[in-house]
């Protein structure tokens, strides 16, 4: 700094004019560099805050996906053991009740257990369908016959048996319907 910058104060206490414009404009000069600086802060806590629920949200998103994932290829898969469940009960269908043939079905059969123990351990439950009123959410009605004992739209008689795991169904019943 010079001497002609380092003025001393007048007699009476006061900056000489020159010196107080000086710092009139530095003052209005870091008060404008101020408010930009304030705009620039919050216009990047803004997209900060953006981005951190942007991700919050991805994130959220790709746990329902997962989730959702899973149910759908844990269904595909009980679907397949549905099917073996099925084969099962037909061979039982038509076991033989004497010599080493009912041996043979007992086993079959205590494999069947088995399985549907499985089903029901990973939450597969039946669909109720005989007397039930038809629902096209959970029956597939293959046959229509008249009835005296049971109301007109009800399940007579299940073809195939339904299944769902909670809310999900796995597969409809096939039921022959009143009419």
């Amino acid at each position: 700094m010079t001497d002609e910058t380092l003025q001393t104060p007048e007699p009476d206490g006061e900056a000489p004019p020159a010196q107080a414009e000086d710092l009139g404009r530095l003052v209005q000069s870091l008060q404008l560099e101020l408010g930009e600086v304030k705009a620039k802060s919050a216009e990047y806590l803004d997209g900060w805050q953006r981005a951190r629920a942007e991700f919050t949200n991805y994130k959220k998103r790709q746990e329902r996906d997962q989730i959702e994932q899973y149910h759908t290829t844990l269904a595909r898969v009980l679907q397949r053991y549905l099917e073996v469940s099925d084969d099962l009960e037909r061979a039982l269908k038509a076991r033989p009740t004497e010599g080493e043939g009912a041996t043979w079905a007992e086993g079959v059969a205590a494999i069947q257990r088995k399985l549907l123990g499985f089903l029901e351990a990973e939450g597969v439950t039946p669909v109720l369908a005989e007397g039930q009123p038809f629902d096209p959410n959970f029956h597939e009605a293959v046959v229509q016959e008249s009835h005296d004992s049971i109301p007109s739209g009800h399940v007579v008689e299940v073809l195939r048996p339904g299944y769902k795991v909670k809310d999900r169904v796995l597969r409809t019943a096939l039921v022959k319907v009143a009419a």
